[in-house]
């Protein structure tokens, strides 16, 4: 199983002059926990998270680009799900874009791997 095949295909994501505001609407909305930014050419430049928007609880009027986490893991469409796992874990990360030629193409969470576990579609490795 790679990448591919259990990555969600409908990204949500924002851009880095959107406002903090702005983001904490969208994840509370869609019931996520953080999403990519990308730049006006669609290229991927940071994520926010909502680990980001608690560490800069003073950010009322700042914008995405003050805060959001710009040392990005990225994954290609290619790569294994136990790779993925081993990389989340070992990186203490909740989600990895997913890229093809710096465009975001899906993201995978540690709840879609725990999902694909739960279904039998993973066997539970020791990552």
């Amino acid at each position: 199983m790679r990448a591919s095949d259990l990555m969600t295909r409908k990204v949500y994501t924002t851009s880095p002059q959107a406002s903090v505001q702005e983001v904490v609407r969208l994840l509370h909305h869609q019931r996520i926990s953080g999403v990519p930014v990308i730049d006006h050419d669609g290229q991927l430049v940071g994520i926010i998270t909502e680990a980001d928007i608690l560490e800069n609880s003073d950010c009322d009027d700042a914008i995405v680009a003050e805060i959001m986490s710009r040392q990005l893991t990225t994954v290609e469409e290619d790569t294994p799900i136990d790779e993925i796992a081993a990389l989340l874990a070992g990186r203490h990360i909740k989600r990895v874009p997913v890229v093809r030629e710096g465009h975001v193409v899906g993201i995978v969470s540690r709840a879609d791997i725990v999902q694909a576990v739960a279904m039998g579609e993973l066997l539970v490795r020791p990552w």
